[in-house]
């Protein structure tokens, strides 16, 4: 086990449903390698932004990036069309997360802040600039029965770290591996409601991915069942992924208990954006807000 690069981006600008959707960015994109986090500077953790996220038509957030950048030469990605580039990387709207986060690797690369070393803290507990990489150890394939979980696997399904797959279609189980390789989960993967049934109820899992129709019992028995568990209530999150887009297949899975409904074929972003909303960070930060209340 090795530690990940991770990176500080300071974002200037923008309005606030584009704010959101950065910030499901940033809670995945903080598990890649590189990783890349969003600062704040009300921090605790030292130290300045790595790279900048700038609103290009923002006048305002252009004026705070150029004040800046008179005092150093620091690496940014602007959004927008029609703005100042300042010569960074301009990347169009809407946001998309694949051209966002290699825009944002390649600045890192061009700008030679790639291989920078952030120190741990003298607890030895890593500071925000760090991260654990995940071993691909204990990975299941799909189709194939989990393998036995080595101590890293473990630590990481005990911090709500894995995802379970339920779809009896290849290719569907071969697009969500790809999807989520990069973001360091530990993968499991179903084809049958009983098999996932069976999975539930003996690991613990941070959202689980089900197809509607399935051989055996069906998506909706499945989703009662895992969410009968008063634990996997509260800590499990059912995402339907079906091509049924009916308002009453909807509804269907509204009354078995499901979070969220995703139909085929999937929007890559949409789908993202559904997994950073259900990690253990950002649920965290949601039942706060909501005890405010």
């Amino acid at each position: 086990m090795t530690l990940n690069e991770q990176y500080l981006v300071d974002v200037i600008g923008f309005n606030p449903v584009e704010r959101s959707m950065l910030a499901s960015i940033f809670a995945l994109a903080a598990r890649r390698d590189p990783g890349f986090v969003q600062y704040d500077p009300a921090s605790t953790v030292s130290g300045s932004a790595d790279i900048y996220l700038v609103d290009a038509e923002n006048p305002d957030a252009l004026n705070e990036f150029k004040t800046l950048a008179k005092r150093a030469n620091l690496p940014a990605v602007m959004i927008g069309s029609g703005g100042d580039s300042m010569g960074f990387t301009m990347l169009p709207r809407p946001l998309q997360w694949a051209r966002l986060l290699q825009a944002l690797e390649d600045t890192v690369s061009a700008s030679g802040t790639g291989g920078k070393a952030r120190r741990e803290d003298d607890d030895g507990t890593l500071p925000l600039g760090k991260t654990l990489s995940a071993s691909s150890a204990g990975r299941s394939h799909p189709g194939a029965s989990p393998a036995p979980l080595d101590e890293a696997a473990a630590k990481k399904r005990a911090l709500g770290d894995t995802v379970l797959v339920v779809d009896d279609n290849a290719s569907v189980r071969m697009f969500m591996k790809a999807k989520l390789a990069p973001f360091n989960f530990e993968v499991d993967f179903a084809e049958t409601g009983e098999e996932a049934v069976g999975l539930t109820g003996t690991r613990e899992y941070t959202c689980v991915f089900l197809d509607v129709v399935l051989p055996g019992i069906d998506g909706y028995q499945v989703c009662k069942l895992i969410k009968a568990n008063k634990h996997a209530m509260k800590k499990t999150a059912v995402v339907m992924l079906t091509s049924r887009s009916s308002p009453f297949d909807k509804l269907r899975g509204s009354l078995a208990g499901c979070d969220e409904y995703l139909t085929k074929p999937l929007d890559e972003d949409r789908l993202l954006e559904v997994i950073a909303q259900f990690l253990p960070s950002s649920r965290k930060k949601r039942d706060k807000s909501g005890s405010k209340q």
